[in-house]
């Protein structure tokens, strides 16, 4: 699938764009892995936070550095927020029952995915974030078509 190209020029713009991108997330039926890929400070907290804010969470949002995983839950739907930068080895997800996660109407948004390789399932979405002077340049690329369609209708 082609990849879709979006410029964030502020970290208020980068929220606006998670909560489109979140919207999608919560009329999409069935579980999703999103893969949120960038250095340190290019915005994947930032993207989260809007994601989240569509689903209803008004609190604050910072990166479960510490203990891999935030839960949020809003009715039937579960949002899980994972930082791996931590990660000592992929196979530590496997004991804290990674799988489990990746279920029923659960969204998993993942920061550092590369560093759980060879244990997390194929994601459904890749965001690649690049800082750019100020802004943002964000690569967005879909393996599952009825995702992609929504996205490029955004």
């Amino acid at each position: 699938m082609e990849t879709l190209e979006y410029i964030i020029d502020n970290d208020c713009d980068m929220v606006a764009f998670g909560e489109q991108l979140g919207a999608i997330f919560a009329a999409h039926d069935g579980p999703l892995s999103v893969h949120l890929c960038g250095t340190l400070g290019a915005g994947k907290t930032t993207l989260t936070r809007g994601i989240l804010r569509a689903f209803g969470h008004t609190g604050a949002v910072k990166s479960p550095t510490y203990t891999l995983v935030e839960a949020y839950e809003f009715g039937a739907r579960r949002v899980y927020h994972f930082d791996l930068y931590r990660l000592g080895d992929p196979e530590e997800l496997e004991y804290m029952g990674i799988r489990d996660y990746f279920i029923e109407q659960n969204l998993s948004l993942l920061e550092w995915p590369e560093r759980g390789e060879g244990v997390l399932p194929t994601p459904d979405l890749v965001i690649n974030i690049f800082v750019q002077g100020e802004g943002r340049r964000l690569e967005l690329r879909a393996t599952n078509p009825l995702l992609h369609a929504l996205l490029a209708k955004r």
